[in-house]
């Protein structure tokens, strides 16, 4: 699956707050689908299919868990977001996850809001955990997924297979310098500190976690993530609803926010209006 260009309504006045739904929206209709290509990977690395149990750290608005479901695994998606977690409630109802099948005893698709709620149903232990939401380009932003993965490893069996997910060297990726406009005005408005602002991913940031966590690395990959919009509208909205810039709009404000998000992405116009930016996305296995 390669990201889509769709055209998205403008909203009537862009500077106007964005409610918790729209924002969701936004992610689920503009920004998620960026990332298909790294879970595309990961499950044909890992043989993702019928005999796979996963459980998902913070799964957002489900796209990963739908493409999970959908070459037969079981899946569990975890998320503080409630606004995300209804859409992708919409789309594995929608869609095969909630099939349980011929001979299966529960469904295949399961959402909450907790890590202990994500073993109520009382099914298998998992086999495969991932956290699949990119860490490494915001200051403090694997600080709560180590505490995540302790909570979740128990929940699997011995020497289940776990899978972290950040962003590359910022020089393979053109979205780099748009997520620096971020930290810039988070530091010329001399915001607090205690915001997660811009910066570069590091060389280890997936092993750090990995070592905090007590998981033994075993393997890691590269993926080509390119961020494709229909238009600079949409790729503000898209960006936006990631939450890496609510530092920035804290400090300043969404529409000044707005303004230097679509002046950054200037240089990734193309003549037909579509805006185009290569990533890269680097993922890493464990063991637990």
């Amino acid at each position: 699956m390669t990201p889509t260009l769709v055209r998205h309504h403008r909203y009537a006045d862009s500077s106007a707050p964005v409610d918790a739904g729209t924002r969701a929206r936004d992610w689920a209709e503009i920004q998620e689908r960026m990332l298909a290509p790294l879970y595309e990977a990961v499950y044909e690395r890992l043989e993702v299919g019928g005999g796979t149990r996963m459980l998902s750290l913070g799964c957002g608005s489900g796209l990963a868990l739908l493409i999970a479901a959908s070459r037969g695994a079981r899946v569990t998606g975890v998320d503080t977001d409630r606004e995300r977690l209804a859409l992708a409630r919409e789309r594995l109802a929608s869609g095969q996850g909630q099939d349980a099948g011929p001979g299966r005893t529960e469904p295949r698709a399961r959402l909450v809001d907790s890590i202990p709620a994500a073993a109520a149903d009382g099914g298998a232990p998992y086999n495969l955990l991932t956290a699949f939401q990119p860490i490494g380009c915001a200051a403090g932003d694997s600080e709560g997924l180590a505490p995540a993965l302790a909570s979740a490893v128990p929940l699997a069996v011995r020497g289940a297979t776990v899978v972290l997910a950040g962003w590359g060297p910022p020089e393979r990726c053109a979205t780099a310098p748009v997520l620096r406009v971020a930290a810039r005005l988070t530091e010329s408005a001399r915001a607090p500190r205690s915001g997660s602002g811009w910066r570069p991913a590091l060389r280890d940031d997936l092993e750090e976690v990995a070592a905090r966590a007590g998981l033994k690395p075993d393997g890691s990959g590269r993926v080509s993530c390119p961020f494709g919009y229909a238009d600079v509208d949409s790729a503000v909205r898209g960006l936006l609803s990631t939450g890496l810039f609510d530092t920035a709009i804290r400090a300043t404000d969404r529409t000044q926010v707005e303004k230097e998000v679509a002046e950054a992405l200037h240089p990734h116009l193309r003549p037909d209006g579509t805006v185009w930016m290569p990533n890269v996305f680097r993922y890493l296995v464990c063991v637990s």
